[in-house]
């Protein structure tokens, strides 16, 4: 057996300056380790000398490249040519649409850690529009609020955490506690940043999916994303240009929707709807007291739809992968065993398991979908879950605002609604004639309506991270939500499902012996030390 490190992620500066140094005339490029690994397949050549042989002849690599991704739609060949992107200066808004794809990865500058000063993009909508400065004079007074709200919120935590305080090393921690409640003032067109690392497929895709968005700062990110990537490999990126599907389906879906609508059952029509109806002439009185009352009622989490006899399911699906049996041999069994056989058996898939293990695949043969209503800064966290399928509409002030407790706690709460007001009478004015560009004016504590579909293993890391006491309040509150509904429909599928903190209580009580087995096994290693 032969382990070969292939290649690894370095600095682009830095490559620069050792080809100035070296003299090297030959392009350095991904695009030989795709032309090699395409190469696998078809020769008996060692991998390295496939390698070698690519770096020598680039052009040849490339048409091998052109070959095989766009004449024989083999695309996952491009899979192997790997770029890290700094993306600097975008909004809150933007960093949405680029981070729904999926297979990219992604680390941005936060707004939970980060205390940000009054840096926000301006959109060209806006500026065409002739609303830059009401733009402006209502982002420069949530940043205002936002910046008084950090400074009264800060000792409000250090008080109200006097045990952390005390210990100097947390102070980090409970200011960004602080920041992380100030923050539901701020806009999303605040300016933020990230660093990308996209192969080249996703990176056509992201190319061409953001040229056909309707926003110019989507366009411009696209437009400068090619120019800054089309010369290291051209050979495994071709479609970048916007396609007719990509900027007329969800159009023509928004406008034939608007036109079924209409028929909506009378019995379909919730509190929140009627009232929203009898608002449409008055917008300036959607952020009335009454209709913050009105939004508090309307449900954040409901769960929609469910695999049926999801533990009868996932039952199977485990005696399948441990025997030889068929599926609807397996399904049989499953359904024909006791109460207790059934939660043995669970117990057995689940008895060994730790805090940092990913449950078993088997986990996935089952779904969940909830729809939620949750804020921008719950959004930004729930989004990063990407392997669900996550279906956001637009951000609708009339779902209201999420009020951070902190800042009712502070006596802040008549004013932070203030802000609220003026962003609204904003938001309506801009709308009139830039409605694409309006959304950027709202904040990370307006709401969008998400659909949220995932499998049981998906459950578990998302309960693992967000309902973690480490997690962000916003975010908890929504996971321990969803995880209470889930554990209706499948309590023996998510018996372990729960936050890190409290997954050694559940263990324990759950696996009694097992639990005073480990700790044996701890104190005996303790004792050898």
């Amino acid at each position: 057996m032969k382990i070969l490190l292939a290649g690894y992620n370095i600095d682009y500066d830095l490559i620069r300056e050792l080809k100035d140094k070296s003299g090297l005339n030959q392009d350095l490029t991904p695009e030989t380790i795709s032309a090699a690994y395409a190469r696998i397949s078809r020769s008996p050549k060692a991998v390295n000398e496939l390698r070698e042989i690519a770096r020598e002849e680039v052009d040849k690599a490339r048409q091998s490249n052109r070959n095989i991704v766009f004449e024989m739609g083999h695309s996952s060949v491009a899979e192997h040519a790997v770029f890290n992107i700094d993306v600097i200066g975008v909004s809150r808004l933007l960093v949405e649409e680029i981070e729904k794809f999926r297979l990219c990865s992604f680390t941005e500058k936060s707004q939970r850690y980060v205390l940000f000063n009054k840096d926000f993009v301006i959109p060209e909508e806006i500026k065409k529009a002739n609303f830059t400065d009401l733009f402006v004079s209502t982002l420069e007074a949530q940043n205002d609020f936002y910046h008084a709200l950090y400074e009264k919120l800060r000792p409000y935590i250090f008080e109200k955490h006097k045990d952390l305080a005390a210990n100097p090393t947390n102070k980090s921690m409970l200011e960004g506690w602080a920041k992380e409640d100030a923050r539901y003032a701020i806009s999303m067109a605040t300016q933020t940043q990230l660093g990308m690392t996209i192969n080249a497929r996703n990176l056509e895709l992201m190319l061409k999916r953001l040229a056909a968005h309707p926003l110019t700062e989507a366009k411009e990110y696209s437009e400068k994303l090619y120019e800054a990537t089309k010369e290291i490999a051209p050979s495994l990126i071709r479609y970048t240009q916007a396609t007719e599907y990509d900027k007329s389906a969800r159009k023509n879906l928004r406008l034939n929707t608007r036109s079924k609508q209409q028929f909506l059952p009378f019995s379909l029509i919730t509190e929140h709807d009627l009232f929203t109806r009898q608002n449409l002439r008055d917008q300036t009185s959607l952020l009335s007291k009454k209709y913050f009352s009105i939004s508090k009622k309307l449900s954040t989490v409901h769960l929609t739809s469910f695999s049926p006899n999801a533990d009868n399911q996932i039952a199977a699906t485990l005696l399948f992968s441990s025997s030889n049996l068929n599926y609807s041999q397996c399904l049989h069994v499953a359904e024909n065993m006791t109460k207790k056989e059934k939660k043995a058996l669970f117990k057995t898939a689940f008895e060994k398991l730790y805090a940092h293990d990913a449950v078993l695949r088997e986990l996935e043969n089952v779904d969940l979908q909830f729809e939620l209503i949750l804020s921008s800064s719950c959004f930004g966290q729930l989004k990063r879950h990407r392997m669900s399928t996550i279906i956001a509409q637009e951000y609708d002030p009339q779902l209201g605002v999420t009020i951070p407790p902190s800042i009712k706690a502070i006596g802040q709460q008549k004013d932070f609604l203030e802000i609220m007001r003026q962003t609204q009478n904003a938001y309506e004015q801009i709308r009139k004639k830039a409605p694409l560009a309006a959304a950027y004016i709202l904040t990370n504590a307006h709401r969008k309506r998400v659909l949220m579909k995932f499998n049981a293993r998906e459950m578990y890391h998302l309960a693992r991270l967000r309902s973690d006491q480490h997690a962000q309040w916003d975010i908890r509150d929504l996971t321990e939500k969803m995880l209470t509904q889930a554990k209706k429909v499948m309590p023996l599928t998510l018996m372990m499902a729960c936050g890190k903190d409290t997954f050694h209580d559940l263990f324990e009580h759950t696996f009694p012996l097992e639990w005073m087995n480990r700790n044996k096994k701890l104190l005996n290693e303790d004792n050898s030390q």
